[in-house]
C-alpha cells in the first residue's frame, strides 16, 4: 500500500458515485474510451485475450475491452469506485470480475497471469509510476503486450490540462492533475526499458473539450499512449 496518495485514493473514492454520469468530471474518460480502444486493437486482436486493467476505476476500459471479447480482470484500490464498476456491469451484461488489490501485491501472487496489461491515466497519479510499470511488466506473460497512457510533462500539458480544463473551462475539478506527476514520454520509455519492455510504439492523442472529441495528434505534446512488449 506505500505507492498509494492517500489524498487521490479519497478524492476518487468521494465522485465514485458520478463515473458513469454524463456532464461529469469522468465524461472525457468516456469520450476518449474508443480512441484507446481501436488503438489497442491495431495492436493484438483483443477477442479472446486475457486482459488486466490496473486502475480500473469504474470500469469504463474494462467494460469495451469484454465487449470486444477480451477476459478481463479490473483491479484498482478503491472498493467504491469498484463496487459502481460491479454494479454497472450488472446493468451492461458484461461479465469482468474486479479486486481491490494494488497492482504491485497481485505482481507477487500472478506472475505472467496475462496476455496483456493496460495502465490508463493512472501513472500521474501514484508517487511512484515506476512501481507500477515494474509490476505490469511482471503481470503479462513473456511476448506479451502492455499498454500505456498518461500525460506529457511541458508548458503545454500545464497549460491545456491544469489551467484550460480545471480552471478555465472547469471540465475537470480544481487538483485532479499534480504537473509534478506528469511523465515525459522518454522518461516512461526508460521505466519500460529497465523492466525488461521493449517500447513498440508511442502515439499523441488529444481531446477537444468543445467537440467533445478525441483525435490522433502527430506531436506527443499532451496525452499519449504507449505500447510495448515484454520480452520472451
Amino acid at each position: 500500500m506505500s505507492n498509494i496518495d492517500p489524498s487521490e485514493l479519497d478524492k476518487f473514492s468521494r465522485a465514485a458515485h458520478r463515473w458513469w454520469d454524463t456532464g461529469s468530471e469522468f465524461e472525457p474518460l468516456h469520450r476518449i474510451d474508443p480512441f484507446r480502444v481501436e488503438w489497442i486493437g491495431r495492436h493484438l486482436e483483443i477477442n479472446g485475450t486475457t486482459f488486466l486493467d490496473v486502475g480500473c476505476g469504474g470500469g469504463i476500459l474494462s467494460e469495451s475491452l469484454a465487449r470486444r471479447g477480451a477476459k478481463v480482470l479490473g483491479i484498482d484500490v478503491s472498493e467504491k469506485v469498484l463496487g459502481v464498476a460491479r454494479l454497472h456491469g450488472i446493468e451492461s451484461g458484461l461479465k469482468v470480475d474486479y479486486r481491490a488489490v494494488p497492482v504491485e501485491n497481485l505482481a507477487a501472487e500472478e506472475s505472467e497471469a496475462f496476455d496483456a496489461v493496460a495502465c490508463m491515466e493512472m501513472l500521474e497519479h501514484v508517487p511512484d509510476p515506476e512501481s507500477v510499470v515494474s509490476a505490469c511488466a511482471k503481470l503479462v506473460k513473456p511476448g506479451g503486450h502492455l499498454f500505456f497512457s498518461t500525460i506529457d510533462r511541458n508548458l503545454t500539458a500545464y497549460l491545456f490540462a491544469i489551467v484550460g480544463a480545471e480552471r478555465i473551462l472547469g471540465i475537470l475539478p480544481p487538483g485532479t492533475h499534480d504537473f509534478a506527476r506528469f511523465i515525459r514520454p522518454s522518461e516512461l520509455i526508460r521505466m519500460a526499458r529497465e523492466s525488461r519492455l521493449e517500447t513498440d510504439d508511442i502515439a499523441g492523442f488529444v481531446y477537444n473539450p468543445v467537440t467533445r472529441r478525441c483525435q490522433a495528434s502527430a506531436r506527443v505534446r499532451l496525452n499519449y499512449l504507449l505500447h510495448a512488449r515484454r520480452r520472451p
